[in-house]
């Protein structure tokens, strides 16, 4: 399998780094705009195969998409990354520009391949690769719901003090500080609902702590997070090289799943060799499922800014 990545900044090295790692694609493309910046990275990451383990070759290429040729999967990380006090829906005006001429330029040199796409505001970022390539919609998959659900499952091992293993959650709707919809009644430890371990403040405070998880860590780091996008990409990815039928919430391309259409948002997911496999509608309490509408809203107020 051929991988390309699109931008060699932390998070799409983190992710050609754990492709390589987990040693099921044969072959890794790192590209960026930078002269020598993805050359640098790829040199840097080959040097690591003989202490870590993998066989996979991993090439640095600047700004020439004709070495991308025949990829299978394409992961677009290239943008401006958020700065503290930014939401994510601030880096439309740039990154929309962005991802548009990339997906374009992907599609020229790989007519059959599945675009992950990393870049924020992730949903809008998604639906405009939807319509600039005019690829069916199984083609294209905004990471942001498998990232969110990690940090959920973080938050709540910490919350119950058990191993991150031994915890299950899913967030779903939009990827913002506003719109996640973490499912908290859904939640369990070993199929045992979190709230036998855990008050309901307790289990709001997760919730909200979810919800900022991006920018805890932006007002941390000064910028976005890298280690967890990328580690969600790359199972993403493997899911599609070994055709695992993995369930990801990842933002797919809606038709009237879950009561919405023409918008990309996040929802549970089969991944396979396909890219999106099914969308798998599961039941939402009243609650839940106004949450989502509401997100949805939040969506399409976003990708009005589109023009």
């Amino acid at each position: 399998m051929k991988v390309t990545v699109v931008g060699a900044g932390a998070v799409g090295a983190s992710c050609a780094e754990y492709v390589a790692i987990k040693d099921f694609a044969d072959e890794v493309v790192l590209i960026d705009i930078k002269e020598g910046f993805a050359e640098g990275k790829a040199m840097d990451l080959m040097q690591c195969a003989s202490l870590n383990g993998f066989d996979t070759q991993i090439t640095g290429i600047t700004n020439d998409y004709s070495k991308t040729a025949g990829s299978d999967v394409a992961v677009i990380t290239s943008g401006i990354p958020r700065k503290p006090g930014m939401t994510r829906e601030e880096l439309i005006g740039i990154n929309a520009g962005i991802v548009k001429t990339v997906a374009e330029n992907l599609i020229k040199f790989s007519p059959e391949v599945i675009i992950v796409v990393v870049s924020n505001p992730m949903d809008t970022m998604a639906y405009l690769a939807h319509k600039a390539t005019g690829l069916p919609k199984n083609r294209i998959i905004g990471m942001g719901g498998a990232l969110d659900s990690a940090r959920f499952k973080f938050r709540l091992a910490e919350a119950i003090g058990c191993p991150a293993s031994d915890v299950d959650g899913m967030v779903i709707g939009g990827h913002s500080d506003v719109g996640m919809v973490p499912l908290i009644g859904k939640a369990a430890r070993n199929s045992v609902k979190v709230s036998e371990f855990l008050s309901e403040e307790k289990m709001q405070q997760v919730v909200e702590d979810t919800k900022v998880g991006g920018a805890t860590l932006t007002k941390l780091l000064g910028t976005s997070a890298w280690y967890a996008p990328g580690a969600a990409v790359s199972e993403m990815v493997k899911a599609i090289a070994l055709d695992s039928k993995k369930m990801f919430p990842c933002s797919a391309l809606l038709d009237g799943e879950y009561g919405l259409s023409d918008i990309s948002i996040g929802v549970p997911c089969i991944i396979g060799k396909n890219g999106i496999e099914q969308i798998v509608e599961v039941e939402l309490t009243e609650a839940e499922s106004a949450k989502i509408k509401e997100s949805a809203a939040g969506v399409k107020a976003t990708n009005a800014l589109l023009g």
